[in-house]
């Protein structure tokens, strides 16, 4: 087997061989700018970009591949569906409600909101990630205008009942936008289905290329009207301008084909692995606890806490092994997991937190050599700390005491 071993697929993923294959064309002979309408350069990348939205439209079942709205990313696609609906609908309301695990750029684009002057609601969650939809009910008022709840959480995996919360939202007419740059290709997704009026993604994360996404743009029923936030020569139906990225669009397209084709297959082989390193670490070590939900998660996630072991000490001691004590947007800072704490886990425990991420390319050999990695490094650090051996001894007097009041019934 060949290290480093590579589970890290929720900050991004490998590019699928397939994909680049797609792409490589539109690097060299088929270069054309997709808005040059008066050549068969421009028309052959009209023409691919065409392709990339029919295919990213069926792997969501959007209704028109005009719905589809290429960005530089998922967090380009997020500031663009929540200001640009509050812009569109300043004069109806300016009250947004989301949810306090949402991502960063989620949580930023609204922070920047509240400081124009706009209303913004954080929901809480359980203890296992989950909003409740009750909760979300009563936080409406009649001047909201937008609920932005994601399908996946990135850090813990937990997916939210977004179904029930498009239905909802329909029945109080309010526009719903739904992150789901972790669930896209990995779960299945149905914006007409779960009511979703916007939705963001990301090629990265489905083993497409970096620096291309999309946002779906509801056409009808309702129809989703968009103030934009770049301006420029009005591209994509004007809500988004700029030069199309034809070589990204492509192998975002390939990418989303691919995922229709292997889902299925692809989530039970992942959920698979999922538990077998899971079902090796807890059969080894004590004082280790899953966050999130217990199956109602991503197939690839798994985010454990380690009591009594620095998260970063384990991560250094892993080197060989790429995993990551939280999403990638935050891992420049020391603080504990934001996620975690929400859930309600004590900042200890939250700072003893490793995600591992696993993706279409990793195999049984490499969850087993993780499991005997994790299990090693997490043994030897312990071995280290006095904490570890104040609270074994302490187990063993309390095992002992109950032995001696069972002995005196017995």
């Amino acid at each position: 087997m060949n290290t480093p071993v590579y589970m890290d697929n929720h900050a991004t993923t490998p590019m699928d061989p397939r994909v680049l294959e797609a792409m490589l064309p539109y690097f060299t002979e088929k270069f054309g700018n997709a808005a040059s309408r008066n050549h068969s350069f421009g028309w052959e990348a009209e023409a691919a970009v065409d392709e990339a939205r029919e295919r990213i439209a069926r792997l969501i079942h959007a209704s028109s591949s005009k719905e589809i709205i290429f960005t530089s990313g998922a967090t380009e696609s997020d500031n663009l569906a929540i200001k640009g609906i509050a812009e569109s609908f300043e004069e109806k309301g300016n009250h947004i409600v989301t949810c306090v695990t949402e991502h960063k750029a989620v949580l930023d684009t609204c922070k920047a909101l509240e400081r124009r002057g706009y209303n913004v609601t954080y929901l809480p969650v359980d203890q296992y990630g989950l909003v409740d939809p009750e909760q979300l009910c009563e936080a409406i008022t009649d001047r909201t205008i937008l609920i932005s709840l994601m399908a996946a959480n990135n850090e813990i995996g937990t997916i939210h009942p977004i179904k029930i919360i498009g239905r909802l939202a329909k029945e109080k007419g309010i526009i719903f936008h739904c992150d789901a740059t972790q669930g896209v290709g990995k779960i299945p997704m149905s914006v007409e289905e779960m009511g979703i009026d916007l939705l963001s993604m990301s090629g990265h994360k489905i083993y497409g290329p970096k620096g291309i996404g999309a946002l779906y743009v509801r056409s009808k029923k309702p129809k989703v009207r968009l103030s934009p936030i770049i301006d420029g020569g009005g591209h994509e139906r004007g809500m988004r301008s700029g030069t199309l990225n034809v070589p990204g669009i492509v192998g975002f397209g390939k990418a989303c084909e691919i995922c229709q084709q292997e889902l299925p297959k692809e989530a039970a082989c992942l959920t698979r692995l999922r538990e077998r390193l899971k079902e090796g670490i807890f059969s080894q070590l004590d004082e280790v606890y899953v966050n999130g939900h217990p199956t109602q998660r991503l197939p690839g996630n798994m985010n454990i806490s380690f009591a009594y072991v620095e998260g970063e000490s384990l991560l250094m001691a892993l080197k060989e092994i790429a995993v990551s004590s939280g999403s990638a947007c935050t891992s420049a800072t020391l603080e504990p997991s934001y996620v975690l704490r929400a859930l309600g886990i004590e900042e200890d425990l939250a700072h003893t937190s490793i995600r591992f991420g696993l993706g279409r390319f990793n195999t049984e050999e490499e969850v087993d050599y993780t499991t005997r990695r994790v299990v090693q490094e997490v043994s030897r650090l312990r071995d280290l700390s006095p904490l570890y051996e104040l609270a074994k001894a302490d187990l063993r007097k309390k095992q002992r005491d109950e032995e001696k009041i069972q002995g005196r019934f017995s």
